[in-house]
C-alpha cells in the first residue's frame, strides 16, 4: 500500500467510477479488503491498478532492453572494472 503522504496526493484529484461484479468476485474483493488491511474496496482496486501499471512499465522496459543492441559481456573483468570504479567514487 502507498504511504500516507502519497495517498493524499491521489485523493486530491479523485474521480468516481462504478463497476459491476458477479457475486463471487465481490465476495473475493470483500475478503481481500478484510484480510489484507485495506480500508475499502476502492483502496484494494487502486492497489491492483497501481500494480498493473508497474507490471506494464516493467514489461515495456524489458521489451526495450530486448530490442537494444548488445552491450559488453558481463564477465569477471567487467565486474572488476565496476569494483574499481566504485572504489574510486
Amino acid at each position: 500500500m502507498l504511504p500516507i503522504f502519497a495517498m493524499r496526493e491521489y485523493s486530491a484529484s479523485m474521480s468516481t467510477m462504478n463497476i459491476s461484479l458477479p457475486e463471487a468476485l465481490k465476495s473475493f474483493v470483500d475478503q481481500q479488503v478484510a484480510g489484507r488491511g485495506f480500508g475499502t474496496s476502492s483502496e484494494y482496486v487502486r492497489e491492483l491498478i497501481r500494480k498493473d501499471q508497474d507490471r506494464q512499465r516493467l514489461r515495456g522496459m524489458l521489451l526495450e532492453g530486448g530490442r537494444s543492441p548488445a552491450g559488453s559481456t558481463a564477465d569477471a573483468a567487467y565486474f572488476e572494472r565496476l569494483r574499481s570504479r566504485a572504489r574510486g567514487a
